[in-house]
């Protein structure tokens, strides 16, 4: 009876085993598997030969579609002849900064090598890309959309789109990225850009969609510095996503897009059946640069004709803050979870620590560097998380960051600032400068509270939008102006906090935030993968 009982007993420990394994699977997020070779090819985006980066022999790069909490592998295989980088421009790779793709966490992957990043895009929808983070590689290409869907059973703002698209827009240069990256190490900078591109191309993009349905058009600006008006001939655009998060849906005819950014608007084919314009124009400069492309109904037997849409004027900066300023979160819609976006109550959080932060231009022997609060980044051999990791000494040196913005000769240096898990920081953009500037923090998104122009002041915090103010991971700062944004750093890891004007942060124009407590635990932070590159000072560690 004994051994009955027994028998019986280990039966039923066995089944429940299979259905605990079962229900493990079960529970795990998918995976989506992607084998990326990275080469060069002749593109002519301008009409005229030029060498470029692809990926699967495609220019732009293939375009991710995921779903929140997806574990995306992408095998990574470098056939150029330099080394070489992927970053994902706004997810936030929770808990592994090692899947970054910046010189401030990964070894770069050497020619003829290959590394495989696991990204899980944790908590997470809305529009985003990726792109190369080193040296100049994104002049010449390797850059595509993210499209990352919401999960089945949460729902959705709006109806269910018919379809969408995705319009990667950017300057564009002519000359290859060892050309640019030649003209910055001698010290000059750039000349302005040949062009802007659509997907690709300058002229003669065409989306095709069915008379009274809806679609998604998601924006983004994959290029190198400029600022850029996007618009459709006839037809309005609901913005309905920026940042990851869902907005307040509201109407414009037109929308500035600034480097590094990525929003979702909705357009419903209500004309005439007919071909219309679709405009990209850049911002802040002379001359004015467009790109064109065409809206197709899919029953049009008539070209495009009549004017082109106007945007505003090229250096109305008030139209472009104005507009910035009319962005809203949507508080009561769900996002990635069910629960309202509006659950975290950010305006009545105390602030931890203020960081103010100033750019500039400067000369440092001889040669052109751009600077934060006069310390122009330097990329050690050493990747900083590995330092950090394996506690290897003389990489970084938190005493590097200069906390005072006023203006003084600038210097190289390796600035990183340290900061508990999940303090709540305000950052303040200050830009002396006739330029606009775009900023980028990895790893985090953040509430962008306040614009102005001139000086910030402390006085400014009682006009900061503390209730609905709209989340991002890239903003601008217009010129001779501020920028307020408060973040929770809530993702332990070292994060890029970098200028997303290409040529500024290739010169410079970039430091790190350490995010950290006392204790290593998996809650927390994921150990090094396992087939982690090891370079410099982390040469012979153990991953």
């Amino acid at each position: 009876m004994r051994g009955c009982r027994s028998m019986m007993l280990q039966l039923l420990v066995g089944v429940l085993a299979c259905l605990g394994a079962v229900m493990v699977v079960d529970a795990e997020d998918p995976y989506r598997y992607f084998t990326w070779v990275v080469t060069y090819g002749t593109i002519s985006p301008l009409g005229t030969s030029q060498q470029g980066i692809l990926i699967n022999g495609q220019f732009p790069g293939p375009r991710l579609d995921i779903v929140t909490n997806d574990n995306v592998i992408i095998n990574v295989i470098n056939k150029i002849d330099q080394p070489f980088l992927l970053t994902w421009n706004g997810i936030k790779n929770r808990k592994s900064s090692w899947q970054d793709g910046t010189l401030g966490t990964n070894c770069p992957i050497p020619p003829g090598r290959n590394f495989t990043y696991h990204v899980q895009v944790k908590d997470q929808i809305g529009t985003f890309m990726y792109f190369p983070s080193l040296q100049m590689h994104k002049a010449s290409g390797g850059f595509g959309g993210i499209n990352m869907y919401t999960r089945p059973k949460i729902p959705l703002p709006f109806a269910q789109p018919a379809d969408d698209f995705h319009l990667l827009i950017g300057d564009w240069y002519k000359a290859g990225h060892k050309a640019l990256q030649s003209t910055l190490d001698s010290g000059r900078k750039l000349a302005f850009p040949d062009g802007l591109l659509i997907n690709g191309v300058q002229r003669g993009i065409k989306f095709t969609g069915d008379p009274g349905k809806t679609y998604m058009i998601r924006l983004s600006n994959v290029g190198l510095s400029t600022s850029i008006n996007f618009r459709i001939q006839g037809h309005k655009m609901k913005l309905v996503e920026m940042g990851g998060s869902h907005t307040i849906q509201q109407t414009y005819g037109s929308l500035d897009v600034h480097v590094g950014q990525s929003l979702s608007v909705l357009v419903t084919l209500n004309q005439p059946a007919k071909d219309y314009f679709i405009v990209a124009s850049s911002r802040f400069t002379s001359p004015v640069l467009t790109s064109t492309g065409y809206l197709t109904y899919s029953n049009s037997q008539v070209k495009a004709s009549g004017a082109m849409p106007v945007g505003p004027s090229a250096s109305d900066v008030p139209w472009s803050m104005n507009q910035a300023r009319s962005f809203r979160c949507n508080m009561t819609a769900s996002a990635a979870r069910p629960n309202p976006q509006g659950t975290y109550h950010y305006g009545s959080e105390k602030i931890v620590t203020t960081y103010k932060l100033s750019n500039s231009e400067a000369r440092i022997n001889g040669k052109l560097r751009y600077a934060i609060n006069g310390v122009s980044y330097v990329n050690p051999d050493t990747p900083l998380k590995l330092a950090d990791w394996f506690n290897i000494p003389g990489v970084f040196d938190l005493k590097s960051y200069n906390k005072k913005t006023a203006a003084t000769p600038a210097k190289l240096g390796t600035p990183v600032v340290a900061n508990l898990l999940h303090d709540f920081v305000e950052i303040i953009f200050s830009n002396r400068e006739n330029t606009i500037q775009s900023w980028y923090l990895a790893g985090n998104d953040f509430w962008i509270v306040g614009f102005g122009p001139l000086k910030w002041t402390a006085a400014q915090r009682k006009h900061y939008n503390a209730v609905d103010a709209p989340k991002g991971y890239t903003i601008q700062v217009y010129p001779k102006s501020w920028t307020a944004i408060l973040v929770s750093l809530d993702n332990k890891g070292m994060w890029d906090l970098r200028s997303q004007i290409w040529p500024r942060r290739y010169l410079g124009q970039e430091m790190y935030v350490k995010v950290w407590n006392d204790e290593k635990s998996l809650y927390t932070e994921y150990n090094p993968p396992k087939n982690a590159l090891l370079c410099g000072k982390a040469r012979g560690q153990h991953a």
